[in-house]
């Protein structure tokens, strides 16, 4: 199982980076609202319910 979990770990730490590159693609092509996993990864980023996301969170997000 620590075995496993380590394999699988480092797995998932690659996909994490190739996800975050792909939302962040989307969002600086568009604008609010998004398709509802692109506002789930924007809610997780932002630490905030997606209904509150404005384009203002979302610009600061993109210039960081």
């Amino acid at each position: 199982m620590k075995v496993s979990r380590l394999r699988n770990g480092i797995l998932k730490v690659d996909e994490r980076i190739r996800r975050d590159a792909r939302m962040m693609s989307i969002v600086k092509k568009g604008k609010l609202p998004y398709i509802p996993s692109v506002m789930s990864w924007l809610s997780a980023k932002l630490d905030k319910p997606s209904r509150l996301l404005t384009q203002d969170d979302v610009n600061h997000l993109i210039m960081t």
